[in-house]
């Protein structure tokens, strides 16, 4: 047929046409939005099968042997460059370079644009200001404003960042805790409810007598968090929401009130941008749990996979649900969203392998942390991830987007699931309508994407490395420190080990002859007999992962079935339960299993940090007293993620740290001396032997709660509050106009400077003449050193313009909150105490200005030469702006007046983004450097940039004291150098308007 040359050599398109290369386009044409209608590849658009109403792209009709070797992750790839193949931005030669994947990978450069973006809230406020500023431009030179919209659809998360007072109510205090007043010390700011001491009132609800609650507790101090049920802390019956969390969220409101406004006006003004307003959750959260779609349709029925950039750390999450994403910094998702997609390396997949069945004893987070382990190797670094194999059936969703969320943990850019039948039971479990699960199913299969078990087949892959999930067994950690990992079927033979061991890491040097000595103890009326090894603490806590809907269902139904089968928990050991929200309780609760724990002691004593930072009250003096005798090594045993020796109590040595259930099981054992596979934890009321096998609730078990009862009610709760919205939100003024009526008073949201100059046509590039060195920096510069972060120093030129605001100390907030002031974080660029600036020898934001030949702040010498119209330029070592991905850190060079940057090298994606705001990229030819070449930095530098422009193409740069020497111009291709000489992304995409 007509496209299958595209799998091929030959150079023709679907019309017989030859092929219009990158580098041969006239990019500077206008763009336009992309539509099917405009597409080149218009012959593989057909309807679905039985649903004549949706329409796709057969993609696997360019060659459908290439299609079927492909990953699945790289079929979502090229449907994408097939469907947004303009000619332009993405040509056929880029889908032809995706269909040769094998051939092409870490060779070719791929671009490519998402079915949607992922906002915080941090990232959010640049970006929409910018596209609000674009209006008033296109409005400016007579065009009409109500056009400029997101090209890609946004997805706004306001909840992210946002900062509460009063969120946690300190309910009771006991003796063994500070005083509130001492407590307050440690707290950045104070609520009111702190400050005066007061206890919430307890209503008189259930068992509760009504009243402030003053009877004693034995408990430590119990604090309540945001977005759980209020508790009384002594008679755990709900209490209506007490005055110090309505004061926490009107304060929210109103500090962030502009912001809010701004927010809910964006959702009102522009197209294809959704807001999640406050008091909802957080990006990674909400992302997952309501905005993934897996399959996405346009308006005409037009179908395709869901894919997504964002700016979060979480965003890799959603491959778990075979939704191909990954985070990237603010630029790249704000060119997406203007439809100019990002262009990456082809990148090598390394197919992942699950075979086995998982141990019987494994949690969902000793499956997590094992495959995170296993593929902690140098190859994974920067490639994709795909898991294909017998095992993955045996993953749950909750299973497959923690792993992905691990991608960081690992160095994998992505880590995909496909979408098989345990993705679309899950969907249905959460609510997706079965009509549309069917077209769902119908379009994956038609596409290809569907991992069934009759195309077990495997994808070629670029590595594959198998991971046996039987290997996997579960683990504790300690005894003194959390690093020392020991499996669960080796504790026992540790533990004699570390008895025998001398005082170090690990060891407590007990003799031989004390080591089998036994303490008798009488406590609640009975005796006992405490040995080295006897638990005295056993605490699931509020830390990491323990809020896994799975592991904690383990727990309480191993609980329950503990007491079905008679067994009990000594009564001298300090249980306890203090899950990380009240979300846990609410699952912990419907799924009918949290009586079974109370039973066992592991009451819920709160919802803050407790015993792992310490907050333990002291043990019964008696046995404290036996401990001392015996010279015991007595233990603890936590669900927490830290540990140290004598942290919790002095004579508990021994502390380790497990998965909720094994701490429940060691609290039954009463002891870590044992060998849970074939000592019995106890016996039941007929004096038989009830071992952890015949307690221990299968995956099986778990997971058919967790997807039937648990998770449908966490999103049903989630979609209602989603859909009602909130009251504050609901009745927050926000304009009605198509232009943001901006407020010049304002110090959290400005109209940016990037348009004020913006003509029709782009303007003939200008020679960069005499300019000063603003920096003469070394190598690796990372973008922390260059863009602002953190709080913002009192002595700082941003803290200067906003004391002239009339703002005191106590209200500059952080430069990520004021990330929609350009004045403020203009000021902030190479504001990093840790910055050396070569010009001056030593650390700190300082630099020379070379007229007056003073030493200042960064900002205050750029001010200086903007208004002597002098151009300034950055001098750089070796990796000039590696790190992470910052928009600022491009944006602030741009507005300090930088026009080029002269670097040994660089870290492409700081490359790129200085491109993308108009910055000319320049590298020191192979071999050179500043130092070999003799630049002080005092001289001034002039170049010219020729009309024919290209990359690669070798530019001469003067200095006034006579130097001459050559940079290489370093853009990646014709589509950088376009961007550059409209001055960037913004003012490109802004032309297509005009």
């Amino acid at each position: 047929m007509a496209t299958a040359g595209v799998g091929g050599d030959d150079e023709t398109d679907t019309s017989g046409h030859p092929i219009c290369h990158r580098e041969d386009c006239e990019v500077q044409q206008r763009m336009s939005s992309i539509d099917i209608t405009e597409n080149n590849f218009q012959s593989l658009l057909e309807p679905l099968d039985c649903y004549p109403d949706k329409k796709f792209f057969n993609v696997s009709k360019l060659n459908s042997v290439l299609y079927d070797s492909l990953p699945y992750c790289i079929r979502v790839v090229l449907e994408a460059v097939v469907r947004n193949c303009d000619g332009v931005l993405i040509t056929h030669r880029d889908a032809r370079n995706v269909l040769n994947w094998k051939t092409k990978c870490q060779s070719a450069e791929v671009p490519f644009l998402p079915g949607r973006v992922l906002l915080q809230d941090f990232t959010g406020i640049p970006a929409m200001v910018d596209f609000s500023a674009m209006r008033d431009a296109v409005k400016k030179l007579g065009r009409d404003p109500k056009e400029v919209n997101p090209v890609c659809p946004a997805d706004l998360i306001a909840d992210h960042s946002l900062q509460l007072d009063f969120t946690k109510c300190i309910a009771a205090q006991v003796p063994s805790t500070p005083s509130i007043t001492e407590t307050s010390k440690s707290t950045a700011k104070l609520s009111p409810a702190r400050m005066s001491g007061r206890k919430p009132l307890c209503r008189s609800q259930g068992g509760c007598k009504g009243g402030a609650c003053d009877s004693g507790s034995s408990g430590s101090s119990r604090e309540q968090i945001e977005n759980t049920p209020m508790l009384c802390p002594f008679h755990l019956q709900p209490i209506p929401e007490p005055e110090a969390a309505l004061k926490s969220l009107e304060l929210e409101f109103n500090r962030n009130k502009e912001r809010l406004q701004f927010f809910k006006w964006c959702s009102k003004a522009f197209h294809n941008v959704t807001v999640i307003p406050p008091e909802t959750g957080t990006v990674h959260q909400v992302n997952l749990e309501f905005l993934s779609r897996v399959v996405m349709e346009q308006k005409g029925g037009l179908m395709f996979p869901d894919s997504v950039l964002g700016t979060d750390s979480h965003t890799t999450m959603g491959n778990g649900l075979g939704i191909l994403g990954w985070g990237v910094g603010g630029i790249e998702s704000e060119a997406a969203m203007l439809g100019v997609p990002l262009t990456m390396a082809l990148p090598e997949v390394i197919g992942c392998e699950l075979t086995g069945t998982v141990n019987p004893l494994a949690t969902s987070i000793d499956v997590v942390l094992g495959i995170t382990k296993h593929l902690r190797q140098p190859e994974v670094a920067g490639k994709f991830v795909e898991f294909f194999g017998e095992g993955v059936s045996q993953l749950s969703v909750a299973d497959r987007t923690t792993i992905a969320n691990m991608c960081p943990e690992y160095g994998a850019t992505v880590a995909f699931f496909p979408v098989d039948k345990v993705t679309l039971c899950h969907l249905k479990q959460i609510g997706f309508d079965s009509l549309k699960l069917q077209t769902f199913e119908a379009y994956l299969r038609a596409m290809k994407l569907l991992r069934t078990e009759d195309n077990m087949v495997p994808p070629d892959y670029s590595k594959v490395l198998e991971i046996n999930l039987n290997s996997i067994v579960p683990h504790v950690s300690g005894p003194k420190r959390p690093q020392d990992r020991v499996s669960v079927t080796a504790m026992k033979k540790d533990f004699a080990s570390c008895l025998n061991e001398k005082v170090g890491l690990k060891g407590f040097q007990i003799a031989a002859e004390k080591q089998s000595i036994l303490v008798p103890v009488t406590c609640g009326g009975s005796e006992y007999l405490l040995s080295h090894g006897c638990v005295l603490i056993a605490a699931v806590i509020s830390c990491t992962n323990n809020c896994n809907p799975s592991v904690m269902l383990t727990a309480g139904l191993l609980a329950k079935k503990a007491v079905e089968a008679g067994l009990v928990v000594k009564p001298y050991i300090k249980t306890s339960l203090s899950p990380g929200s009240g979300t846990v309780t609410h699952y912990l609760t419907a799924s009918g299993v949290l009586p079974y724990l109370t039973q066992l002691g592991f009451d819920i004593i709160g919802y803050g940090c407790s015993q792992c930072v310490g907050n333990t009250n002291p043990l019964p003096e008696e046995i404290v007293a036996a401990i001392k005798e015996g010279d015991l090594v007595a233990c603890g045993i936590y669900s927490g993620s830290k540990h140290f020796e004598g942290h919790r109590c002095s004579c508990v040595r021994a502390n380790y740290l497990a998965s909720p259930p094994l701490v429940v099981a060691y609290a039954l054992a009463g002891t870590v001396n044992i060998d849970l596979q074939t000592e019995a934890l106890g016996v039941n009321a007929e004096g038989e032997d009830v071992f952890l096998r015949d307690i221990w609730p299968s995956r099986e078990e778990v997971l058919q709660v967790e997807e039937n009862l648990i998770i449908p009610s966490m999103f049903k709760e989630l979609k209602v509050k989603l859909e009602k919205q909130t009251t504050r939100w609901n009745s927050l003024d926000a304009p009605e106009s198509t232009l943001f009526p901006w407020d010049h008073r304002s110090t959290y949201i400005r109209s940016p400077p990037f348009f004020h100059k913006l003509e029709k046509v782009p303007p003939p590039q200008l020679p960069i003449e005499k300019a000063h060195v603003l920096l003469y920096l070394g190598d690796s510069v990372n973008t922390d050193h260059i863009s602002p972060a953190g709080s913002i120093s009192r002595t700082s030129p941003a803290a200067k313009y906003l004391i002239q605001k009339n703002l005191a100390p106590r209200e500059f907030n952080s430069y990520g909150a004021r990330r929609g002031n350009d004045a403020v974080m203009t000021r902030g660029t190479f504001a990093n105490m840790k910055l050396f600036n070569k010009l001056i020898g030593k650390m700190g934001p300082k630099t020379i200005h070379f007229p007056s030949g003073q030493t200042m702040d960064v900002f205050e010498a750029a001010e200086l030469y903007q208004k002597e119209a002098t151009p300034l330029i950055i001098i750089a070592g070796k990796k000039y702006g590696s790190g992470s991905s910052r928009d600022w850190a491009a944006k602030g060079p741009f507005l300090l007046g930088v026009k080029a940057v002269i670097a040994e090298s660089y870290e492409k994606i700081h490359k790129d983004h200085l491109v993308g705001m108009g910055i000319a990229p320049l590298q020191f030819l192979q071999g050179e450097s500043p130092e070999s070449l003799n630049l002080s930095g005092k001289d001034q530098f002039s170049l010219s940039i020729p009309l024919d422009l290209a990359p690669g193409c070798t530019l001469e740069v003067k200095t006034n004291s006579g130097k001459t020497f050559r940079v290489s111009a370093a853009f990646e291709n014709e589509v950088q150098v376009t961007f550059y000489r409209h001055g960037g992304i913004l003012n490109f995409v802004a032309r297509k308007y005009l």
